[in-house]
């Protein structure tokens, strides 16, 4: 079921959408004061580049140009253990974890292995290892309590994402004007035409117009709209703060899919990345005590850096658990390595947890779900058991 929603309602707080660029974010409001935000990075995040596992001694074979400068040294990486380090745009992220609101859960996955974008994300969504007809977040938005008979959930966009997809009732809204396309959409169209002795020129031409400079194609330049998810997470934060605003949020980045460059591309993704993070902290205010965030992607990038510069779609990814409601300051989940024996198919990153384990856990402590409850937001799924104490006593 889906219906509209005006700005009116949106700004009330009842419960509302907001989309930026590329960027997206869904609302659903329940009666708890405990707030969560799913944030979803579409393209497939390199993991490692956001999480370096500096301290394998396998790391440099495989990917040496990839790495950043190491801790201490300048523009270096951020020390997490001696072990682990954050890549050098992520300082508000490390600042989170030496405060133990932010916890980090390397060579994670969902049970599935394909590396289809389409699919991938699909199961991602869905929480399974196969289509279903309804989002996890939907369904656990359907288990929590509802204020009145308002609506649960809100999405923007020109369709709803599977995540909020299901049989408790959503609302869509979208912008009256659209902003400028992705740095990845417009990266994608330049290659298509870049041969072509007509459409060539007048393309380049007429992204000259809009801002889109050589600088910025090539990643030297932040694109026209780099700003959009640190507006967009602020705006969430704001709406999941008032007193009768939503409870649960989704926010949607795309560009992750960093197939070349990745180097100057990701440099410029995870600094808008972390810049969102603390905007959304900012805009919660006192409420981030009693708020869960879950960052994840549909999986991670190969270990070996390609031909192009950069890297391929993978399987281990990374997903971040931040709030005030975190027991941060940590790593969760052991490490696979980086030898050749130990590469999932010599290629990637082992998928060592299982990311309905991190949502599960979230589910049981954050909401009181039992293990019946669970079983009905991630079905088939016996063999992933809930994380425990990831969220503070």
């Amino acid at each position: 079921m889906i219906r509209s929603v005006s700005r009116r309602g949106l700004l009330a707080g009842l419960t509302g959408a907001f989309t930026l660029g590329r960027s997206s974010l869904a609302f659903a409001t329940a009666a708890t004061d405990r707030r969560f935000v799913a944030i979803t990075l579409r393209g497939g995040l390199d993991g490692m580049a956001l999480v370096v596992p500096y301290g394998d001694r396998n790391l440099s074979d495989l990917r040496a140009t990839l790495v950043p400068p190491p801790p201490g040294a300048p523009n270096g990486m951020l020390d997490l253990d001696g072990f682990f380090a954050l890549h050098p745009a992520m300082i508000g992220l490390h600042a989170l974890y030496r405060a133990r609101e932010a916890a980090i859960v390397h060579a994670v996955a969902g049970p599935y292995r394909n590396r289809s974008h389409f699919d991938a994300q699909d199961f991602l969504e869905s929480g399974a290892d196969r289509r279903l007809g309804s989002g996890w977040l939907n369904r656990l938005a359907g288990l929590l309590p509802k204020r009145g008979e308002s609506d649960a959930a809100v999405a923007v966009g020109a369709s709803v994402p599977l995540l909020l997809r299901g049989p408790t009732p959503v609302n869509n809204w979208a912008p009256p004007v659209w902003p400028e396309p992705s740095l990845d959409f417009v990266t994608r169209l330049v290659a298509m035409h870049r041969g072509d002795p007509v459409t060539g020129p007048a393309f380049a031409a007429g992204l000259r117009d809009r801002g889109f400079t050589a600088a910025v194609l090539n990643g030297v330049e932040p694109p026209p709209n780099a700003g959009a998810f640190v507006r967009l997470a602020d705006r969430a934060g704001r709406l999941l703060a008032a007193h009768d605003g939503p409870r649960l949020a989704t926010l949607d980045s795309e560009g992750w899919d960093t197939h070349g460059g990745q180097v100057a591309r990701l440099s410029f993704g995870l600094r808008t990345l972390d810049d969102g993070l603390a905007a959304l902290k900012t805009a919660l205010g006192p409420i981030w005590a009693k708020t869960v965030v879950l960052v994840m992607s549909e999986f991670g990038r190969t270990a070996r850096v390609n031909g192009a510069g950069g890297t391929d779609h993978g399987t281990g990814g990374i997903a971040l658990l931040l709030g005030g409601a975190v027991a941060g300051g940590r790593i969760i989940g052991d490490w696979p390595g980086l030898a050749p024996g130990q590469l999932f198919e010599d290629r990637d990153l082992r998928g060592v947890t299982d990311l309905r384990s991190v949502a599960k856990g979230i589910a049981a402590a954050h909401y009181n779900l039992d293990q019946a409850d669970r079983a009905l937001i991630f079905p088939d799924s016996g063999s992933a058991g809930p994380l425990t104490g990831i969220l503070r006593a």
